[in-house]
């Protein structure tokens, strides 16, 4: 089963750096993809990536992460300032990001506009019996 959880900006607008990402590892290392409204600033993903690295074991390979967000062309300037205005009094809260164990998320492929997630494909035990029953029940109805 496939797990996402979604983190508000607003629950990390007010953390600092270590938090904010002590917070995003803890999700991410409960098997968990991380559905993040807005984006980290690049010192703090370079921050996150550090510390992905140095707590990498068997139980925890790393991090895919991807951020998309509105591109920004030719708005007129009085928009491009009010755009930057509103960013520096609520925070850059435009995009989204995704963080997820490498365990589960093989590749993230983004374009402008959209953002495709490749997972890994497991089975669970639910799963195998549910397939191994199934021919028995399709000779069954011939």
């Amino acid at each position: 089963m496939l797990k996402l959880q979604f983190v508000p900006y607003a629950d990390i607008e007010h953390l600092d750096t270590s938090d904010r990402i002590d917070k995003l590892l803890g999700i991410v290392k409960g098997n968990k993809i991380v559905l993040m409204q807005g984006r980290l600033h690049p010192e703090e993903e370079g921050q996150l990536i550090q510390e992905t690295m140095q707590q990498i074991e068997d139980s925890f390979r790393g991090i895919e992460i991807c951020t998309i967000y509105p591109e920004e062309k030719n708005l007129q300037l009085l928009k491009r300032v009010k755009k930057e205005m509103v960013k520096y009094i609520i925070g850059n809260r435009d995009g989204i990001t995704i963080i997820g164990p490498a365990t589960i998320v093989r590749e993230i492929k983004r374009d402008p506009n959209n953002m495709m997630l490749l997972t890994m494909h497991t089975t669970t035990p639910r799963t195998r019996n549910a397939s191994k029953k199934t021919p028995s029940r399709l000779k069954k109805r011939r």
